[in-house]
């Protein structure tokens, strides 16, 4: 009896995540975020204010080392991801943060010394470069191995790693620190998903071939000129991703030290109330980008920037209203804002991506490095206000909690005008790319 062939499954017809080059990057892009979340945001704000007495402000100068350095590499390590691949520098970025997380544990504790603040904030700097490596890198990776109308898909599925990366950090890097008894086990924590990324992308990620090869020179670009081509080519994008990202920063220093002094909250409790709600906007991050697909690129973002505005309108309005500082109205505002996050960020960002493919990683090493800008003037704003505001509303009647809340008001504010902007920028959803009128 002749035997059956069966042809095989055409590759586009198979989901991004059962495709084993997906699947991987993925992975690592998860194992990643959750190093990064439980390093900079479950672990280090409570390690220096509980462990090494820092201020709050203190706090916005040490996470502003951070983004600054990030910020300022991400282009030039995007460039690099375009010339030579993305693979080497996947690997060595979280090798720096490897050795960046062991080391804060090294630092001999002054009680807040300038001399000890300066420590944190260089090796904080040399983490975002550790950062920089990383990010530009895996998103170039994954673009170029998914076709050009799977990249929206592509760019959620990233999304929900970063979600899920946040949802798992809080649960984990509190309870590390609760169970141990101490505020820097988390450090050793990050420290070893650092090494398993670094591991997982040396076994598992492939040496790709860049478009444009080494040694074509005479064409190649420096850095600055690398990133000056994409601030003529996406001028109002850089723009929108700075003021947004400049509320997004307001709150990020203090966003876990909130709800453990406004709330009460031991870390373990903060980290089992953000991860169902994290897990949860994860799972419909696939779904919602699809929607925004539908709905076309510039609209998902409108949409999504007004959701997220919302959210925190609502939020915000607990500075000057006693009544609605209750932690479930905080956590059910914050719905909008995921949903909104996960509507917008995947539109805007495969909009980018498929501006100049040659280019794919430098472009988004620069609104990369925009959005980083952003949120390093905010957090160390934020963070001012959350420390010097507390004993003005105590003067004006409003309590310590109107200084608390202080940095989801100016997020609001922000993330508003970031609406506002893309709404004048992004007029045209119908269009394939949705891109401002200077790329067209």
């Amino acid at each position: 009896m002749a035997s059956t062939v069966t042809a095989p499954e055409p590759i586009n017809s198979i989901p991004l995540m059962r495709r084993p080059a997906v699947a991987k990057l993925l992975i690592i892009a998860l194992l990643a975020e959750i190093g990064y979340a439980v390093l900079n945001v479950s672990t280090m704000p409570v390690y220096l204010q509980g462990e090494r007495k820092f201020g709050a402000s203190a706090l916005g100068y040490v996470l502003v080392a951070f983004l600054l350095c990030e910020a300022v590499f991400k282009s030039p390590m995007g460039h690099f991801a375009d010339r030579f691949g993305p693979k080497k520098l996947m690997m060595l970025g979280p090798l720096i943060s490897v050795a960046t997380s062991l080391f804060s544990l090294m630092i001999p504790s002054t009680g807040g010394k300038p001399l000890e603040i300066l420590a944190f904030i260089c090796l904080r700097a040399c983490d975002g470069l550790g950062a920089a490596m990383l990010w530009p890198a895996a998103f170039s990776a994954v673009g170029e191995t998914v076709e050009d109308g799977e990249r929206q898909q592509a760019m959620s599925l990233l999304n929900l790693c970063y979600m899920l990366g946040i949802a798992f950090a809080f649960p984990l890097g509190g309870a590390i620190n609760d169970l141990s008894g101490t505020k820097w086990a988390g450090l050793v924590l990050a420290a070893g998903m650092f090494a398993a990324v670094g591991i997982a992308v040396w076994r598992f990620v492939p040496n790709s071939v860049p478009k444009k090869k080494v040694e074509d020179a005479s064409t190649s670009h420096s850095e600055l000129a690398t990133f000056a081509k994409s601030a003529r080519q996406i001028p109002t994008y850089l723009l929108l991703a700075t003021v947004t990202f400049a509320g997004v920063g307001f709150p990020m220093a203090i966003f876990k030290i909130f709800p453990l002094d406004q709330f009460h909250f031991s870390e373990t409790m903060v980290g089992l109330l953000v991860c169902p709600g994290a897990i949860a906007m994860g799972i419909a991050s696939v779904p919602v980008s699809r929607f925004g697909e539908r709905i076309g690129r510039a609209r998902a973002v409108h949409i999504g920037l007004a959701a997220c505005s919302i959210g925190l309108w609502l939020i915000a309005v607990g500075a000057f209203v006693p009544v609605l500082r209750n932690p479930w109205i905080f956590m059910i505002c914050g719905v909008p804002c995921g949903i909104g996050f996960l509507l917008a960020i995947p539109a805007w960002m495969a909009s980018v991506s498929d501006i100049d493919p040659d280019c794919r990683g430098a472009n988004l090493g620069a609104i990369m490095t925009a959005q980083g800008l952003g949120a390093i003037i905010g957090a160390p704003i934020g963070s001012a206000m959350y420390e010097k505001l507390q004993p003005i509303g105590l003067q004006i009647g409003l309590g310590q909690s109107f200084g608390r809340y202080s940095p989801f008001v100016a997020c609001a504010i922000f993330v508003t005008f970031g609406m506002a902007l893309s709404m004048r920028i992004l007029r045209d959803p119908d269009k394939h790319l949705n891109l401002p009128a200077e790329v067209s």
